[in-house]
């Protein structure tokens, strides 16, 4: 129970103070916060079945995660060679000593990331965190630059611009890689195998949104 309590507390006390996403997520780490629920239950499963089948269908061998989090989600991925990103120092540290004995796993914070590339690039439940514009742009191009054969994107995707919460922003997210990245195309075939996603952010669904290098 004491856990649960620090846990909402973290999420909570950094919304009092909103000052921009990036400081919202330092903040909520720092205070002993997690990454969201998300990142655990059905939702984790989810993306994780459809995650693993994807890598071994592909032959993926090599992967890249930015914005990976507390590590949850990441107990059930099977991932060969993976490196995880993320801007919160206590995000990673948590994550180098859960997986320590994965001698081909490796994270580092988004100032210590040098344009590692890989075959596969993920993004999962962070694009409507980023709530700035020229976070998001930011984001996206560092997303599509890492790859070298597939982005796969976990996130709402509609165009109402808003949030329940100031670190929510829901965007058009298909519309704007579609614009800014045409050598990427979406794998609308592939996406309409998987299961219906279980996963929503107050009522707006969550999704996969799967490319691949033309």
């Amino acid at each position: 129970m004491k856990n649960r309590i620090v846990r909402a507390l973290a999420r909570w006390i950094p919304l009092a103070s909103f000052s921009g996403s990036q400081k919202y997520w330092l903040r909520r780490y720092q205070l002993g916060g997690d990454s969201g629920s998300g990142s655990a239950g059905a939702a984790a499963t989810y993306k994780a079945d459809v995650l693993n089948q994807f890598v071994v269908s592909k032959g993926v061998s090599r992967v890249v995660e930015f914005g990976c989090g507390d590590g949850r989600q990441l107990e059930l991925a099977r991932y060969p060679e993976y490196l995880g990103v993320d801007i919160s120092p206590e995000a990673i540290a948590l994550c180098r000593e859960q997986f320590r004995d994965h001698a081909e796993w490796a994270f580092v914070t988004a100032d210590e990331y040098q344009g590692t590339t890989a075959e596969l690039c993920l993004s999962l439940d962070v694009i409507f965190h980023l709530v700035e514009d020229v976070v998001y742009e930011q984001y996206l191009q560092r997303l599509f630059a890492s790859s070298e054969r597939f982005v796969i994107i976990y996130s709402s995707d509609v165009a109402d611009g808003t949030g329940t919460f100031r670190h929510v922003r829901h965007r058009a997210v298909s519309a704007d890689v579609a614009l800014r990245f045409p050598d990427f195309v979406r794998l609308e075939a592939y996406e309409a195998t998987l299961p219906p996603s279980v996963a929503f952010n107050r009522g707006v669904p969550t999704t996969f949104l799967i490319y691949q290098h033309r």
